[in-house]
This record gives C-alpha cells, sequence and structure tokens, in this order.
C-alpha cells in the first residue's frame, strides 16, 4: 500500500469505525440464500463387520493356496524325472523308442490327407496308448517302484511301435495294391 493511504486511513480510523452493519443484515442475507440443512450430519466412521472382514481374509487364503498349488504343479512338471538315475538301460530305450515312434507318426501323418478316414482310426489307437503312457508318466513320480513303472512305461513305447510299423505295413500293402489295380487297368486298355 502507499505511505499516504496509509497515513489517511490511521487518521481517519475512527470515522471507519462509528459505521456499524444493522442487526438485521444477516437475517436479510440468509433469505437470498438456498434452503440448506440446519443440522448438518456428523461423518459416520466406517466400520467393518466382523463376518465381512473373515470373509475376504478367507478369499485370499483360498486365492494363495490356488496360487501355490499351480506353482507346484508347473514346477513339478518342468522339473522331470531323471530316467538314468533309476535305470540306465531303460532310459536308453526310452530315448529310443520315442524318437522311432516320432518318426513314425511323422510317416503316418502323410497319409492324413489322401484317407483321412483311416489316419483317424489309426491316430485314436495310438493316442489311447499315449493317454497311457502319460498316465505311467505321472505315476513315476510318486511310486515307490520307480523302476517298475518305467519298465511299464518301455512295454508301452514298444506296443506303440509295433502298433504303427503295422499300421504302416496296412498302409504300404493298400498302395501296392492301388499301384497293382492301375497297372492291370492300363495294360488292359
Amino acid at each position: 500500500m502507499s505511505k499516504r493511504l496509509e497515513d489517511f486511513m490511521k487518521m481517519n480510523r475512527e470515522e471507519f469505525d462509528d459505521l456499524e452493519p444493522s442487526a438485521d443484515l444477516w437475517s436479510r442475507i440468509e433469505k437470498h440464500l438456498p434452503a440448506q440443512e440446519v443440522q448438518l450430519k456428523p461423518k459416520e466412521k466406517k466400520t467393518f463387520s466382523l463376518g465381512f472382514v473373515i470373509s475376504v481374509a478367507a478369499s485370499i487364503i483360498v486365492v494363495m493356496c490356488i496360487g501355490f498349488s499351480y506353482y507346484l504343479h508347473t514346477t513339478e512338471k518342468h522339473r522331470g524325472i531323471d530316467f538314468a538315475a533309476i535305470n540306465p538301460v531303460y532310459a536308453k530305450q526310452q530315448v529310443q523308442y520315442t524318437s522311432m515312434i516320432e518318426s513314425k507318426r511323422t510317416e503316418l501323418k502323410a497319409i492324413a490327407a489322401t484317407d483321412p478316414e483311416l489316419y483317424k482310426e489309426f491316430n485314436s489307437e495310438i493316442a489311447q496308448m499315449e493317454a497311457t503312457y502319460k498316465e505311467l508318466s505321472s505315476d513315476l513320480a510318486t511310486s515307490p517302484d520307480q523302476e517298475r513303472v518305467l519298465r511299464a512305461m518301455i512295454h508301452n513305447l514298444r506296443i506303440q511301435t509295433d502298433v504303427l510299423n503295422r499300421q504302416l505295413s496296412v498302409i504300404e500293402q493298400m498302395h501296392k495294391m492301388k499301384n497293382e489295380n492301375n497297372d492291370n487297368e492300363t495294360k488292359g486298355i
């Protein structure tokens, strides 16, 4: 503020103080204000019931248990079992049969385009044996006689290999018969 204004206010202070608002000024102001609740309700504190707290805690525990069991299940799958530690001979056989089955299944997939019904039938037989193999594999981790279960797994792989060999020989015989029929038809023309 400027010095002159301050000096003016100090000198005339008494003249400013003698003016007081009228007593009914506040009531006139209230009339122009919108209607509001006269009494303000005190804010209620939020409280949680014991049942709500227990249900939240129980749901958290359930979620944690599900997560933990999922973790254990996935780590158990990825950990795998060392077949060589159980029996090195069976481990080599398992690798050998597994690779043979894989190559024979690849050969079998070649007929899927030409004869899908036959492929579907052959594949369903192998799928059943594979399901049995997977059951044995899951039992291997908890079995007290792991060597016996591993032997059963090898036996299953042998049977799968035999079935695949028979299926492939059937396909080969079918191709030979078709070729012979085609040759006979071309010679007859």
